[in-house]
């Protein structure tokens, strides 16, 4: 296919040959030193990523993932991102000491600002063999993620994946119940064919397991808990809304589409002003039901997608998160609520199961079940106290979630996995004679 033969970021910007012989120098100092009083030098990994989906794309597994790799970078780690080229004049991360290898993309049905890579197997051997990683660490089970698994393998590169989205859930809200099966049958095989699969919680690795998942392990998701915080509240921002300081504020992110179950946050809202009537609901986000709903809820106030600080303050301009989807691995916008000081409702399950102590920083309904949840949220309008102690709880809970400490944690699976294939990588000083041997030959 074309897209095996897409030019790659190196081949523009000049190829980077430091890792060409560093398993060759691995032994090069040979004297016998013995150190029993400190801990051994921290080892450098070459981390080649593969995601088929990065920031300024804006979802929870492109936050996630680009903190991820900002936090290795920051453990002094070479991460090289593999992608599809997001737009024409799309040149990858500048100033990165790994430039980003871009590849062709066709763009998603019904998110057409998202994009799936296509098969570049050929190409990405071809670049690892020139520059070749410690470990190839594979975001998204797409096209690009499959050739990246092939192409890994014939180089017999250590691989670990993730397990972030559940595609083998969405099909009923398609009208694609059928490809439940197939969809799990894939997922399985492609998973299986890596080292290692990272999940976030235990109720998934060991439902993933019970579907015939292997090599699983649960590493978990950190929050910017200096972003989202609730010292970003802006009442100027509760004002554009229509809302006044006692007006109770429920706020819903994340894709406006049917895997969301919005028809059970729409009910719940309604339970809600039956309690309270100034209660008011701001949906951020956007996506394909967005139009259906603004003209069937023209009272509630669509914000559309938001980034960075300016997310930051719709979250902490609000009281209550409301969050009734059921097809979620994690959830990454849980934990953020919670560190925004909101009080959250969340069925019991994914990130919300493995954080909220229900009724202590939060509310649990049983999962699946409507009519607890809407119970729930009119709990939650009728009683003022309730919010306000489950809000100070939910900050407090979330600050144990910094990502330093979770992406040390991701080091340690990085390091173990590297060195069970007998691939300890070799220091920053050997690397560096490595590179001038590499030149010089």
């Amino acid at each position: 296919m074309a897209a095996a033969d897409t030019e790659l970021p190196s081949q523009r910007h000049g190829t980077d040959l430091d890792g060409l012989q560093h398993a060759d120098m691995m032994f090069a100092d040979t004297a016998p030193i013995v150190v029993d009083a400190f801990e051994p030098e921290r080892r450098s990994l070459r981390i080649a990523i593969v995601t088929e989906t990065y920031p300024p794309e804006v979802n929870g597994v492109a936050a996630t993932i680009s903190c991820v790799v900002e936090g290795l970078r920051v453990r002094q780690h070479q991460v090289q991102l593999v992608r599809p080229r997001q737009h024409a004049v799309d040149v990858g991360g500048p100033g990165a000491e790994e430039p980003d290898v871009l590849l062709r993309g066709l763009p998603i049905p019904r998110y057409p600002h998202l994009k799936m890579g296509l098969p570049a197997t050929r190409a990405l051997v071809r670049h690892w063999t020139l520059q070749r990683p410690d470990l190839v660490h594979i975001v998204t089970e797409g096209p690009l993620g499959w050739s990246a698994l092939r192409a890994a393998t014939r180089l017999k590169l250590p691989v670990s994946s993730d397990f972030r989205t559940n595609f083998h859930a969405y099909g009923k809200h398609y009208g694609l119940g059928w490809l439940h099966k197939p969809l799990m049958a894939y997922l399985r095989k492609f998973h299986n064919r890596t080292h290692l699969t990272m999940v976030p919680t235990e109720p998934l690795r060991q439902e993933l397991a019970a579907h015939g998942f292997g090599n699983l392990q649960v590493v978990a998701r950190g929050v910017d808990g200096a972003l989202f915080n609730p010292a970003r509240r802006s009442e100027a921002l509760r004002a554009a809304w229509g809302a006044t300081p006692d007006t109770l504020v429920a706020v819903h992110v994340g894709r406006i589409a049917p895997e969301k179950n919005l028809a059970v946050l729409m009910r719940a809202v309604e339970s809600m002003q039956g309690v309270n009537p100034r209660v008011k609901l701001v949906m951020v986000g956007d996506g394909p039901l967005r139009a259906e709903l603004e003209r069937q809820h023209p009272q509630v106030v669509f914000a559309g997608a938001r980034t960075g600080e300016d997310l930051a303050a719709h979250y902490a301009s609000a009281d209550v998160f409301l969050f009734p989807s059921i097809t979620e691995t994690f959830g990454n916008v849980t934990p953020e609520a919670m560190a925004s000081g909101l009080a959250v409702l969340a069925y019991d399950y994914a990130a919300a199961g493995r954080l909220i102590r229900s009724g202590h920083n939060g509310l649990l309904a049983a999962f699946d079940q409507t009519a607890d949840f809407v119970r729930l949220a009119a709990q939650l309008a009728g009683q003022p106290g309730l919010v306000a102690a489950l809000r100070q709880q939910a900050r407090e809970a979330a600050t144990a979630l910094a990502w330093p400490q979770v992406v040390a944690d991701l080091e340690q699976r990085f390091v173990a996995l590297v060195r069970a294939h007998g691939q300890l990588p070799a220091s920053q000083p050997e690397r560096a004679r490595a590179a001038v041997f590499a030149a010089d030959t």
